[in-house]
């Protein structure tokens, strides 16, 4: 329990500390002046959406094995052939 503790926690500083989003958060810093109100919210919105499919991507690549992953993946394209189906 302790040891995936550890992991979801550096999958998430490694989110943060992600190159592209680093750059994200730089040009937003950069743009700020240069953008209405409601274009700055959206630009963080964007940012914030980034970094937390970063953070969910990395945490799930911690915490599952490939395998796992792989069962999760496929029993997701079921779901969705399933809602498709019923719609």
């Amino acid at each position: 329990m302790i040891s995936t503790m550890l992991k979801i926690q550096e999958a998430s500083k490694d989110a943060i500390y992600d190159e592209q989003i680093m750059n994200l958060a730089g040009q937003l810093c950069h743009m700020r002046n240069d953008l209405s109100d409601n274009e700055f919210a959206l630009e963080i919105y964007k940012y914030s959406a980034c970094l937390s499919a970063m953070t969910t991507t990395l945490v799930t690549h911690a915490i599952l094995t490939e395998n796992e992953l792989n069962d999760m993946l496929e029993a997701i394209k079921e779901f969705d052939k399933l809602g498709e189906e019923l719609n």
